[in-house]
């Protein structure tokens, strides 16, 4: 029931605030499943590999070809931060990490907020 309740509130909030669930996928593992973040990491790794595969696949069946020097440029810089990610992870304290992610999500819907709200006004 905790898997439910986590996957229908995670996916609300991504369709909500209008982002990937990523960010809200390896907390609600954490949470619901009580795994351990390296699993909760490496299974959403999975889920948005599986997910940009297909998306890139159905594109590439309509006739409209990816700008592949932009393509491997993100590819290359993901890599680059996965690495620097994984460095910093294993030198960092596990507590100042999630803080600096929650104010990291904070800021960005902080922003959102701010660029959202006027146009509702």
């Amino acid at each position: 029931m905790k898997v439910l309740v986590a996957a229908a509130a995670g996916g609300l909030l991504a369709a909500f605030l209008g982002v990937g669930g990523g960010f809200l996928v390896g907390r609600a593992l954490v949470l619901a499943l009580s795994l351990p973040m390296s699993y909760a990491a490496g299974t959403s790794l999975v889920a948005i590999t599986l997910t940009s595969t297909a998306a890139l696949a159905v594109r590439a069946g309509s006739g409209v070809a990816p700008d592949w020097p932009l393509v491997l440029l993100l590819t290359a810089a993901s890599a680059s931060a996965a690495v620097l990610g994984t460095w910093l992870a294993a030198r960092t304290d596990s507590r100042r990490l999630a803080a600096a992610f929650t104010a990291l999500v904070l800021g960005v819907a902080a922003y959102t907020a701010s660029q959202a709200l006027p146009a509702l006004l």
